[in-house]
């Protein structure tokens, strides 16, 4: 069968459930509170048409044929809407205050806009890599910020016009962990074997770190030299909190 998650239940002992159709769609989710939300999905291409709250105020979702979204109205009843090329690109937003953005694209073969337009007529341009990576964006004031990526698709730069820039490390796994500005002042990140993040040391040399146990969950924290502390039951739930002060909850 279908693999669906139908009940979850949170590290304080809350509980959230999600039922769901005969072919998987979501149709319902109710919080520890016992609220119930409604999902309407269309019979033919399961996307959302319709979602109402527990207390009974409801949003209504229009698609094309191509299953984009063409507007949605909200439970006051405002709308926004969207026009798409015959390239499936959106090129027009309008708002619920009637303001329209414009989107624009020099390139054919791509759905990253060149530039948007605002209901001001102020105009924002974008440059893009050929794997869809942002390399500048120059806002409507000619202000220009430019953006430089690792062979991974990361960021490793941020330059911006004043000569002030930001520059990233990454270790072999895509964590991050190093910050440094154009002054040389630099953050650094640690973490373990997990992935989880455990310290952060900033450019004065001050750490604040997390340590956690086996299943991930944080157990001990330390910012400013002031430490609290967790623990677990065996259901995952915090059952006792060890505040800064060694005062106990």
């Amino acid at each position: 069968g279908l693999k669906r998650v139908v009940k979850k239940e949170h590290a304080d002992g809350s509980v959230t459930q999600s039922q769901f159709d005969a072919v998987g769609r979501l149709r319902t989710q109710t919080d520890a509170a016992g609220r119930t939300t409604e999902y309407s999905p269309d019979v033919v291409t399961g996307l959302i048409t319709r979602i109402t709250t527990p207390d009974g105020r409801a949003s209504a979702f229009y698609y094309n044929h191509h299953s984009q979204l063409t507007s949605a109205t909200g439970p006051d009843g405002l709308e926004i809407r969207r026009e798409y090329d015959e390239l499936g690109r959106l090129i027009q937003e309008t708002a619920p205050d009637g303001d329209i953005t414009r989107y624009r694209y020099d390139n054919p073969h791509s759905d990253l806009p060149c530039a948007t337009e605002d209901a001001t007529g102020s105009r924002k341009t974008m440059t893009w890599s050929r794997y869809g990576q942002l390399l500048s964006f120059t806002d409507c004031s000619g202000y220009v910020t430019r953006y430089d990526h690792d062979r991974f698709g990361q960021m490793t730069a941020v330059h911006r016009e004043e000569g002030l820039s930001q520059y990233r490390a990454y270790d072999s796994r895509g964590q991050l962990i190093a910050v440094k500005d154009t002054q040389g002042h630099e953050t650094r990140y640690e973490y373990n074997a997990a992935g989880d993040l455990t310290t952060v040391i900033a450019p004065d040399g001050s750490r604040n770190g997390t340590q956690y146990d086996a299943w991930g969950k944080a157990i001990c924290t330390t910012q400013g030299g002031l430490t609290r502390s967790m623990e677990y039951d065996a259901a995952g739930r915090v059952i006792r909190l060890t505040s800064e002060n060694g005062s106990h909850t």
